[in-house]
């Protein structure tokens, strides 16, 4: 059983994780910790594709939309009743909306989150099945997964509070369209030469 396994069992508060994660970071700056569906998770250190799929998504939204920013690593409380942590690889929200909110914002305002797949062994629970479930609960209205292991670029959207009605895949070099709020179409072709 892993570290993480052996934590997982344990139950914390909301509170209590969020002081564990303060704790963490103080020791470890590479350490990033995430709290869904009452479980304890830690995600691992982006490496260096990884960083540049978020920094040309960053780049596009900002072409789209100067007001906007793609902030990497900011914490979200989620779920339902905000009762989760995590802290998606990328948020798409206007460019002051985190001022003032600390390590861990609430969803008001974020347009969408991003998430790229690493190669860590919880990806699939985590990525693919938790954290759709905890953004849909949290209202935010587009769900961006780009899956380095299929590559595959899955596009979840309208949340009806417990899950995304609609969820759209295409393989890396198709257009896809980021609905409304977002309004993207994304050429997916250039992410055929990060998935290493």
């Amino acid at each position: 059983m892993s570290v993480v396994e052996e934590r997982s069992a344990v139950v914390l508060s909301q509170e209590d994780f969020e002081e564990l994660a303060r704790h963490a970071i103080r020791t470890n700056e590479a350490l990033r910790l995430e709290f869904i569906d009452g479980k304890l998770g830690v995600k691992a250190v982006p490496d260096g594709d990884h960083a540049r799929i978020i920094a040309w998504l960053s780049r596009l939204c900002i072409q789209a939309n100067a007001d906007w920013w793609l902030y990497p690593e900011q914490g979200l409380r989620v779920e339902t009743y905000r009762k989760g942590n995590a802290r998606p690889d990328g948020i798409l929200v206007p460019i002051d909306a985190f001022v003032g909110q600390g390590e861990w914002s609430t969803t008001d305002g974020v347009l969408m989150v991003v998430e790229v797949t690493s190669r860590d062994a919880d990806t699939d629970r985590r990525d693919r099945v938790e954290k759709p479930r905890a953004y849909a609960e949290s209202e935010i209205p587009v769900y961006l997964l780009i899956d380095r292991d299929s590559c595959e670029v899955k596009v979840h959207s309208q949340p009806d509070g417990v899950r995304y009605e609609q969820v759209v895949t295409v393989p890396f070099g198709k257009t896809v369209a980021l609905p409304d709020p977002v309004g993207i179409d994304l050429d997916t072709e250039p992410l055929k030469d990060w998935v290493g």
